[in-house]
């Protein structure tokens, strides 16, 4: 693409150089010969102090909100109305708008939207049609390999989404399902995807120091019912009640006996799975989940109501459930020995989502719970610190309370702070190093009983104080769980 044919599809003047362009981004440090800058006002730096870098760097525009009063441009400069806002369409211009012709599938909430979009995109790879994933976990396309983005973004940004959606469509992909993020979606950048589903999981308070308040955290997550045709909600969730109606056509599901088009009744949880019946707009039939959690089924209801509308049948809806196995860091066994505990990771980092694990958990444990959790730090919600404290100890046998991600916060005032949430509860011990904490609770658990590791989940890095470090929690709870003595 050329630059008057950019700024053509931007609706911006085209008297600018006939010149082409590779690509855009908002990072001066990616910037390179042929791309476009574009200058963000963040809360730290104003992306405009890099223009010189970038033009240094061979960029041949600056799409901006503009300039600052007395400062000039190196560089053909384009004022645009939203900074943010041209950036994704921009990118999405200059991918040749990917998801127009492919099926998208957004999935947001706050529990549960990671174990949906890998549901959903295996129910409609189990109807023949060629899917691809964008999730927190990370990115596949049709050939199911998983692959990881080098930025460590819960969605990353337009370009890197506009991007991966073009390599999918040029992999064969007819199909996407994407985990769409509130940060994704309040900073735009999942503005240019042209949604064919929305599906809503379940909301709870989560990223209050970015958003502020649970309604404007609500308010991010309802983008994308409003911007999609087909809407599918969650009837067992208070919020679903004011996303009624927002979208052109809905249905909705209920685990829990809400009437709803998609229902679950008569739930069982074996050793084998979830077992459940279903009643659809599809007929009724019988199901079976291999998977932990009763919870599960509400999100399987979701996926399975959103690859219907995109053309599943009941056939390939059932088969698709059965052969399912789960998501890497979702509920996740660790292998080991018959003299081992049963170990589990899970992402649980909210007190909802740990109060969940925990008594999934506990249903099925014939010994003793244990839990292993941190909380993160930095402004990130730290209001929920005492609760996690509170629910672990109030669900679990032990618990066992260390780091996660503390960023810039000393962890022992975090660490207080949980402590502070157990109230009179002893049944507790806090270890700071999270490798020393694991072993600590592996070693201590006996055979029989089930040990949680909580909030980590997939993530491949830890945060401990300015420095990051390369992460693995099943690798850490296999190797403790190598290193038990033999009783």
């Amino acid at each position: 693409m050329r630059l008057p044919e950019l700024a053509a599809a931007l609706k911006l003047p085209t008297d600018v150089p006939d010149v082409p362009v590779r690509g855009v981004t908002h990072n001066a440090a990616w910037a390179g010969p042929g791309d476009v800058f574009v200058a963000i006002r963040g809360a730290r730096f104003d992306g405009h102090t890099f223009i010189p870098q970038v033009a240094a760097a061979g960029a041949v525009a600056v799409l901006g909100e503009g300039l600052p009063e007395g400062q000039t441009s190196l560089l053909p400069y384009l004022t645009v109305p939203d900074a943010r806002a041209a950036l994704a369409d921009a990118a999405a211009a200059l991918s040749g708008e990917p998801s127009r012709t492919l099926k998208v599938v957004g999935v947001t909430g706050t529990d549960g939207k990671t174990t949906t979009s890998w549901l959903t995109r295996h129910l409609l790879r189990a109807a023949g049609l060629s899917t691809g994933l964008l999730s927190t976990v990370g990115y596949e396309l049709p050939d199911g390999v998983l692959r990881h983005f080098p930025a460590h973004f819960t969605t990353p940004e337009a370009p890197q989404v506009q991007a991966t959606l073009r390599d999918m469509l040029h992999a064969g992909a007819g199909a996407v399902v994407l985990e769409a993020s509130s940060h994704a979606l309040a900073l735009d950048r999942v503005r240019g995807v042209a949604w064919d589903v929305a599906v809503w999981t379940h909301l709870s308070s989560e990223h209050l120091d970015f958003h502020g308040s649970v309604e404007h955290y609500f308010a991010a997550k309802r983008q994308l019912i409003e911007r999609s045709p087909f809407a599918v909600l969650n009837a067992d969730d208070p919020w679903t009640a004011r996303l009624r109606g927002v979208a052109p056509t809905e249905v909705t599901y209920s685990a829990e006996g809400q009437a709803a088009e998609w229902q679950a009744r008569e739930i069982e949880e074996r050793a084998t799975g979830l077992h459940f019946y279903v009643t659809s707009p599809l007929g009724a039939f019988g199901a079976a989940l291999p998977m932990i959690g009763r919870f599960n089924v509400a999100n399987a209801l979701a996926a399975m109501a959103a690859a219907a509308h995109l053309g599943a049948a009941v056939p390939d809806l059932v088969a698709g459930l059965a052969s399912f196995r789960g998501v890497p860091g979702r509920m996740e066994l660790v292998p080991g020995g018959v003299d081992d505990p049963r170990v589990v990771v899970d992402f649980a980092h909210t007190p909802p989502s740990l109060e969940k694990a925990l008594t999934t958990l506990r249903a099925t444990t014939g010994g003793q719970l244990w839990v292993l959790l941190g909380s993160a730090g930095g402004p990130r919600d730290p209001s929920k610190r005492a609760p996690l404290g509170e629910v672990a100890t109030r669900l679990a046998d032990h618990a066992v309370f260390t780091e996660e991600d503390h960023r810039d916060t000393p962890l022992k005032d975090i660490l207080r702070e949980m402590e502070r949430g157990a109230g009179g509860r002893t049944n507790f011990v806090s270890i700071p190093d999270r490798r020393g904490a694991i072993e600590h609770v592996i070693r201590a658990a006996r055979p029989g009983d089930t040990v949680l590791l909580a909030g980590k989940g997939p993530e491949d890095t830890l945060e401990r104080g300015d420095h990051t470090l390369p992460w693995n929690e099943v690798q850490e709870a296999r190797n403790a769980l190598a290193a038990r003595p033999h009783r």
